[in-house]
Order: structure tokens, then C-alpha cells, then sequence
């Protein structure tokens, strides 16, 4: 039988800090998405897109792109469907492996993050870098290192 532990409750500051980064996080999210409306784009489609445009050959293995942007490989096909209907990216077979799959750049999904990306820069800036001094940032980075580097090491567990 196991026995039950007193609940650590979160202090006043602790509760505060952490429904501000909940609060930032949807808000920033939120803006983010709106600031890629106009370009016809999502933030999970932008993300597949750097994902993408940063890979060697600007190709990835459907499951290596999946990992890279939490999605699940059902939910990753489907957005990659969406995106190859409208020309950003396609689908190769993996020589190496008949089962695997690659998710491709295509010239048009190329020519959309030149044109997105300097927009999206911004955007970012605006909402966010711009509103922190480089001392803040630095600390920011510093404080959420841990946070990332924890949750890294759970990926494969979740």
C-alpha cells in the first residue's frame, strides 16, 4: 500500500510566476499565430517549414520531424497532407528503409519562408525581444535552460 504524501502547494510567489509564463505563453502563441494568418500559414505549419529549410538536403525522415515538433505521426501526416496540397512540401520514399518516408521542401515552400520569414522575425521581435533588455533575455535563457533540458530528457517517456 502506498502511502500518501502532503501535496507541496506552490508558494504565492511560485503561483504567480507560473501563471505569468502560462499567460505569456498563450498570448505569444496566440499572436504569433495571427501574425502568420495573412501568409495563409500556421504556427505548426512555420515550424514544419524551419524544420524543413534548416535540414541537411531540406528533407526529413517523417518520424525525425514528428520528434522535432511533438507531433504524433498521425497528426504529422495529416498536416503534411495539407501542406503537400498546398505545394509546400512532398513526400519521397526512403531508399534505405521501404517503410520510412521523407517530408521535402518543395521551391514553392522555399519561396514562402523567404517571404514569411522576414515577417516572422519581426513579429517575434515586436511581441517579444524587443520588450527585454539583452540582460533580461540572457537571464530568461539562463532561467529556462534546466526547464528544457529536463524536459528534453523526458521526451521519449511522455
Amino acid at each position: 500500500m502506498e502511502t500518501e504524501t502532503a501535496t507541496n502547494w506552490l508558494t504565492d510567489s511560485e503561483q504567480c510566476a507560473w501563471r505569468t509564463y502560462l499567460d505569456v505563453n498563450r498570448m505569444l502563441t496566440h499572436q504569433m499565430e495571427k501574425d502568420l494568418q495573412p501568409f495563409g500559414l500556421t504556427n505548426n505549419d512555420y515550424e514544419i517549414l524551419v524544420n524543413l529549410s534548416e535540414a541537411e538536403g531540406q528533407r526529413l525522415r517523417m518520424s525525425d520531424l514528428a520528434a522535432a515538433t511533438l507531433q504524433s505521426k498521425s497528426r504529422l501526416s495529416h498536416q503534411i497532407t495539407r501542406m503537400e496540397n498546398a505545394g509546400l512540401v512532398r513526400r519521397e520514399n526512403c531508399e534505405s528503409d521501404r517503410r520510412g518516408l521523407f517530408a521535402v521542401l518543395t521551391e514553392a515552400g522555399v519561396e514562402t519562408m523567404e517571404k514569411v520569414a522576414p515577417h516572422h522575425v519581426a513579429s517575434v521581435r515586436k511581441h517579444f525581444i524587443d520588450l527585454l533588455s539583452s540582460e533580461a533575455l540572457s537571464d530568461l535563457r539562463a532561467s529556462l535552460t534546466p526547464v528544457a533540458e529536463h524536459l528534453r530528457g523526458h521526451r521519449g517517456k511522455l
